[in-house]
């Protein structure tokens, strides 16, 4: 990607996976994907935000699959993350932070940040969904 569009790339919006696995891809040419936080609303999508549970890591493969109330995900390129690899043991509860690389089977995102959540994982865990709909709420 371009430096200048890296530039003009709108902030990460926070998703769930589920909602990652039923994105329609924008229109051809287009950059990113759309959810559809409700039902007559959409929302474009490039950059996301997301939080999980480690449940697997593969180190040969530089990447993770987090699991989070709504199903799995895939992130890659989690070796080339400053303070990823402090996130990488199963069980950990992580944010992640990247950029959408499919949405199904299962989605699979870029990292481009990641940090270790698991001292207030419980917080974290409970108040996740909660920030997910203000925000979509507040950009759709």
């Amino acid at each position: 990607m371009s430096e200048a569009a890296e530039r003009t790339r709108p902030p990460p919006v926070k998703v769930l996976s589920g909602q990652l696995r039923t994105a329609e891809r924008r229109a051809p040419g287009g950059d990113g994907f759309v959810i559809r936080p409700g039902t007559a609303r959409s929302l474009p999508v490039s950059l996301v935000w997301m939080q999980g549970t480690v449940v697997e890591v593969r180190p040969e493969g530089n990447g993770v699959t987090l699991v989070d109330e709504t199903g799995t995900f895939a992130v890659q390129g989690v070796h080339n993350v400053p303070r990823g690899k402090p996130c990488l043991s199963q069980g950990k509860y992580v944010m992640v932070m990247g950029v959408i690389t499919a949405v199904s089977p299962e989605p699979a995102i870029h990292a481009v940040k990641m940090a270790d959540l698991s001292a207030l994982s419980g917080l974290h865990r409970r108040m996740w969904k909660l920030e997910v709909e203000e925000l979509q709420r507040v950009l759709a």
